[in-house]
């Protein structure tokens, strides 16, 4: 399951905290088709992913023949600026401190974040001693 890597597994000590991830794409020039993209990440993950971990699904999803892995919908949001995106960064870095999966963003091993600390963007201790101060509006758009 390499290739899921990026997406910041369910750890095995914490399946059901893990239900959704975050990402920066770029993607092609007139192409906006995020909910495809989901749909085949989500589906392929769903698949792969042993029966110990897959949570029981609800009636409705059941009905539906959903699993009960991920939060069923997601939110889009279009960077508007540098300052937005390093804004949006800062909030993917630090959401596996704010969801008490580890105690500093470096604890998290799935994270780009150690990419960014070895290309010198962020010190290996950012959001070790105290909260990062991100707007109330980053990851609710």
């Amino acid at each position: 399951m390499r290739w899921i890597a990026f997406l910041q597994p369910t750890p095995k000590n914490c399946p059901e905290c893990c239900d959704h991830i975050h990402s920066i794409w770029t993607l092609p020039q007139d192409d906006a088709d995020f909910s495809t993209r989901w749909q085949r990440i989500k589906a392929r993950f769903s698949l792969r992913c042993p029966d110990i971990y897959k949570p029981q699904p609800s009636s409705s999803r059941s009905r539906k023949g959903e699993q009960a892995i991920w939060q069923r919908r997601f939110w889009e949001h279009q960077i508007r600026n540098e300052a937005d995106f390093s804004q949006h960064v800062d909030y993917i870095h630090y959401n596996p401190v704010k969801h008490g999966l580890v105690d500093k963003p470096r604890d998290w091993p799935y994270s780009s974040f150690h990419r960014y600390v070895a290309d010198g963007a962020y010190s290996v201790d950012w959001g070790a001693t105290e909260a990062i101060a991100l707007d109330d509006k980053i990851g609710f758009e």
